[in-house]
């Protein structure tokens, strides 16, 4: 029998597990997710890739050999964030807990004891698994050394490694040392990438005889050629940077890393200790010594949390079934009516739900028990379009079926276009984890079934390839798109079968029911209405934009005393800090200095005149290109109308944003944006209507926060803005001062995003102390705002979340962090997210309610666009008061405050017309 080592990097499966999982603390508060989740990886890796001698390999420590070839190696990586610093020790006793060798040594790397393990274990006749994706260790493949990428679960040979960079294993050390890598600080040859490395050592061979070629004059002259020569000895040092030591001297032999039995007394305590529960379920530590493999396979999970039923735990993912003859497929459509729910899933030819075609169905009725329906393949057998739809139109039909999607939206739309337009009632598994933990992490297929499931789907990007040789799902084979497209109907039926009683257990069923599912129906008629735009005056924009872009680029040039490219941030920061002296330059990890937002924002709060000048013209360069020009290329040739998409599962709280276009960055107080929305116009014959929500997060603030004199003045409907001035100032309220107004507004505003006296003091005009005087007199009229926000920090602190008045939860990562920038920013979010999340519910909550109005009032208006706290309608121009009058009545009826919302409305033949 040959003898396998299998080499893990545990250094790469910490970070990995760190940044994949959510905070998660033990008893004692030490934080413990980086540690579970290696737990989990390490479980699935016994599970599933067991050789007969195993290691774990870790970084000793920082300062290597290599520090002293080069002292710039590594010296401006990060220091590791503070709550994985005490899990390093963790996760190494963690490791010799499963009975597995957790090896290190001072002064080398963890690739180079991989590299002499690998080195060793060849030299005894056997062979070598490494476990990792790092391409430093792809020189040390060759017929007894391989790869495995621990995510895609695929193995890295020598044709892999030629296949991706162009050049052999035992190449890769020139081509690196020729590349360079930012990350690690090795410097390599500026301007020579993975192709030019591939090229130069096709042509010319190792490193030295490329570098004797440059030197010699045998190389065609180019830019290539003088830095090769200019920086022949930086790749020299680099080579000796990214080589490997194969003869670090072992510190345990390999005969003593030979498999060895669980050692159930020690796991059951470590796991004890830092109280994972879950896992010491599934392992089911009887006392029962048995080898790593057996028993870890019930291990992996990604939370500890709610373990999945025990169905969707135990049933192997596949083999699937392809139907492809009426009978099977009368038999799967018979026993989704007897199951009375099934999860389904499409396959397209592209993302675009409005043009994809609809390739292929796919069905899952069982954890384990799942089918693809190919429709639209090249070749294979598969049945006719009109047949299989015809079969499937009752089951998507039928009331007593429930329907299951993951990101239903998509889905619905394709299926619609098929001519399946009728397929109700519906489950979302994406808008289900979305309702349990906005802002956790992502809710896409792939990371839930991850993070719950322990289980990593095929990806798109393996079936399909990628870049120039990726293929249309229609040019897959239909064996490998039944693995792929059931799959995913298996991982939704799973999802649904976890979540689904979670959303009870966890109150959030009615947030899910009466507003996330009910809300797909309007957002589907408001993707396929989509809105008219006046193509001639998106011209006429861009060309305006322009030459406003090169008056403002001449008053630069004047400004900066010569020509330059005000879209380059190179060339901007030569001119501002080298050339203009400028203060407060602050140079990148490339050496460049910074010139972005907040840079240029500083500059010009200080007095100067060429960063508000550079930031009038990226203003208007982003509003070309994103609007005047993108609007163009977005109109439908079918209908001339723009549709964008409404993304209902992406921020933390609770707002939709929408993409293709993104209306949601138009300018709203700019003569800019002004001009953008004027170009979204109604149909002949038709009105846009605009309806707003007036100081909405105000009004929940005065709400939530409890704050008498507020709710008062709401309640009157005064100016709030010249009432706070007037209680904040001690003014009357009758003249009141623009200016002290103006002041007033910045603060009631400012206050719900945390703003400082340092923001208030640049946004003002006037200095910190005066805008400190400000704050600290706001809070001392209304202390139930300070009260507040401290309890809503605090509440935030203790649960990782906090809730909008309707219950919705807004996860707050990063809010005990122990770094006081992070957590500041962290605490704000905490602080706002009630009043953006409870805004986002009130328009949410009006939005399902509108369509069934509209209908009852017998009016034909349609509902356009959510952008924010506005709805955009269209209707006839003899319905567009009445369309104005109701949707302000249905809007201000969407919730029960101890304010009165407020709604304000127009009508206009274009959108800014009616805003």
């Amino acid at each position: 029998m040959t003898r396998r080592l299998v080499l893990v990097d545990g250094s790469g499966f910490i970070f990995r597990a760190f940044h994949a999982l959510p905070p998660m603390t033990r008893d004692d508060g030490t934080p413990v997710n980086a540690v579970f989740g290696f737990c989990n990886m390490l479980a699935r890796l016994l599970k599933e890739h067991t050789g007969t001698h195993l290691a774990v390999i870790f970084d000793a420590g920082r300062t290597t050999f290599r520090n002293e070839i080069d002292p710039r190696y590594k010296a401006h990586r990060p220091e590791p964030p503070e709550e994985l610093v005490p899990q390093f020790v963790l996760v190494r006793e963690a490791t010799r807990a499963f009975a597995v060798p957790a090896i290190e040594l001072d002064g080398v790397e963890a690739d180079d004891l991989i590299a002499s393990y690998a080195e060793e274990m060849k030299k005894a006749g056997g062979e070598a698994v490494i476990i990792s994706s790092d391409k430093d260790l792809m020189q040390l493949l060759d017929a007894h050394v391989s790869m495995l990428d621990p995510i895609k679960s695929t193995p890295i040979g020598p044709d892999e490694v030629v296949a991706k960079y162009g050049v052999t294993p035992e190449q890769m050390v020139d081509a690196q040392a020729l590349m360079g890598d930012s990350v690690d600080n090795v410097p390599g040859v500026p301007g020579i990438g993975p192709k030019g490395a591939a090229q130069l050592i096709a042509e010319f061979g190792d490193l030295e005889s490329i570098l004797a070629a440059a030197a010699s004059g045998t190389m065609k002259p180019s830019k290539r050629r003088e830095s090769l020569v200019a920086y022949a000895e930086e790749a020299r040092i680099s080579r000796r940077l990214v080589e490997l030591r194969r003869d670090v001297p072992l510190p345990v032999p390999i005969d003593e890393l030979a498999i060895a039995p669980l050692h159930d007394g020690m796991l059951n305590d470590f796991l004890d200790a830092q109280g994972f529960k879950s896992i010491k379920a599934r392992l089911g530590l009887d006392g029962v010594a048995k080898r790593n493999g057996e028993r870890l396979a019930e291990a992996a999970g990604a939370a500890d949390a709610p373990a999945p039923a025990a169905p969707a735990a135990d049933a192997p993912f596949g083999p699937y079934v392809t139907i492809d003859s009426e009978a099977e497929l009368d038999r799967w459509i018979a026993e989704i009516r007897h199951a009375g729910r099934f999860a389904i899933d499409t396959e397209t030819t592209g993302l675009n739900p409005r043009h994809a075609k609809l390739v292929g169905i796919s069905v899952a009725t069982a954890p384990g028990r799942a089918a693809y329906v190919p429709l639209g393949h090249e070749d294979g057998p598969q049945l006719p379009r009109p047949l299989a739809l015809e079969r499937l139109a009752p089951v998507l039909a039928d009331p007593s079926i429930l329907k299951i999607f993951h990101n239903a939206k998509f889905d619905l739309h394709v299926l619609e276009r098929a001519g399946l337009a009728d397929a109700t009632p519906v489950d979302d598994t994406m808008l289900m984890s979305y309702t349990l933990g906005a802002g956790r992490h992502g809710h896409g297929m792939d990371e839930l079934s991850a993070l719950h499931l322990d289980h990593r789907p095929i990806s798109y990007d393996e079936v399909t390839g990628t870049g120039r040789s990726r293929v249309s799902f229609a040019a897959v084979p239909i064996d490998r798109a039944t693995a792929y497209a059931a799959e995913d109907a298996d991982v939704t039926l799973r999802l649904w079968l976890l979540l689904r009683p979670r959303l009870r257990t966890e109150a959030a069923l009615a947030l899910y029911e009466t507003m996330e599912r009910r809300l797909l129906s309007v957002l589907l008629g408001m993707e396929r209405a989509g809105i008219m735009v006046d193509r001639a005056d998106l011209e006429s924009m861009s060309a305006e934009f322009a030459r406003r872009m090169d008056d403002i680029q001449r008053e630069i040039e004047k400004l900066a005393g010569r020509a330059f490219n005000p879209g380059s941030p190179k060339q901007l920061g030569e001119i501002l800090f080298d050339e203009m002296g400028l203060p407060g330059g602050k140079r990148t990890k490339t050496g460049a200095w910074g010139t972005d937002a907040t840079v240029l924002e500083e500059l010009a709060a200080s007095g100067h005149d060429l960063p508000v000048r550079v930031l009038e013209w990226r203003q208007l360069q982003k509003l070309k290109s994103t609007y005047a020009d993108a609007l163009v290329g977005e109109i439908d040739i079918a209908d001339q109308r723009v549709h964008t998409s409404f993304s209902q599962a992406i921020t933390t709280t609770g707002r939709l944003s929408s993409n293709e276009p993104n209306l949601q960055n138009i300018p709203i107080r700019t003569s800019e944006g002004a001009r953008i929305r004027r170009a979204f116009i109604a149909a002949p014959g038709k009105a846009l209507i605009s309806a707003d929500y007036s100081q909405i997060e105000l009004r929940l603030l005065a709400h939530v926060a409890d704050i008498p004199a507020l709710k008062e003045s709401f309640a009157k409907g005064e100016d709030i803005h010249a009432r706070t001035a007037a209680e904040v100032f001690g003014l009357p309220m009758e003249g009141m001062d623009p200016m002290v107004r103006r002041r007033a507004k910045a603060i009631n505003f400012g206050i719900i995003y945390g703003i400082s006296a340092f923001g208030l003091a640049r946004q003002l005009g006037i200095e910190n102390s005066e805008a400190k005087r400000f704050i600290d007199a706001y809070f001392a009229r209304y202390p139930e705002i300070r009260r507040y926000m401290n309890e809503t920090a605090e509440f935030a602190r203790t649960h990782g979340y906090v809730l909008t008045p309707f219950g919705r939860r807004c996860y707050v990562p990063g809010i005990t962090e122990k770094n006081p920038a992070r957590r500041g920013y962290a605490e704000r979010q905490a602080i706002n997210a009630p009043l953006q999340g409870g805004a986002a519910d009130i328009i949410k909550r009006a939005m399902v309610r509108l369509p069934a109005a509209i209908r009852d009032a017998g009016l034909d208006a349609v509902m356009l666009l959510q952008v924010h706290d506005e709805l955009v309608f269209e209707a006839p121009k003899d319905q567009a008061e009445a369309t104005a009058k109701l949707a302000c009545a249905v809007m201000q009826g969407a919730a029960s405050l101890s304010v009165p919302l407020l709604v304000e409305t127009g009508i206009g033949a274009n959108w800014s017309d009616a805003h």
